[in-house]
């Protein structure tokens, strides 16, 4: 089975004859976007807004956002709209489209990768939960 062909864009870049399906993932429709431009919309799978709003009000790093952000695609909701973008991949390309304008830091890259199961979407061992060595005494 070849891997899904998942990719990303901003919903207002022009749709492309090749988009495949079009998944709209925020949690509030955007503003002067038409609903023919998009196949589905999954708002589950949008950042919960508390999430949201502590990112965009700089209460949270990029870096906390990120796992808090994967932690909320395990709410059944999100794992049901989870598994409909995985059930459209089947049939070919689908296209996850959101509104976030910082090419570096936005959830539709980082639900990309949780759909292709890339090592950026697996939770890092913490330092204070690896393994500690302890120290060797020395016989005198």
């Amino acid at each position: 089975m070849s891997a899904p062909d998942i990719v990303t864009k901003c919903i207002y870049e022009p749709a492309a004859d090749d988009d495949g399906d079009r998944v709209l993932i925020m949690r509030l429709w955007p503003r002067g976007i038409r609903r023919e431009r998009v196949s589905v919309w999954l708002k589950e799978l949008g950042p919960v807004p508390t999430l949201l709003r502590e990112f965009l009000d700089e209460q949270i790093t990029w870096e906390q956002y990120v796992p808090r952000y994967f932690a909320g695609l395990a709410r059944p909701e999100a794992q049901a709209a989870v598994a409909e973008v995985r059930r459209r991949a089947q049939g070919g390309r689908v296209t996850l489209l959101c509104g976030c304008a910082d090419e570096q830091r936005r959830h539709r890259s980082l639900l990309q990768a949780y759909l292709l199961d890339s090592p950026r979407a697996r939770p890092r061992p913490s330092r204070a939960a690896a393994p500690h060595r302890r120290a060797r005494r020395r016989r005198a």
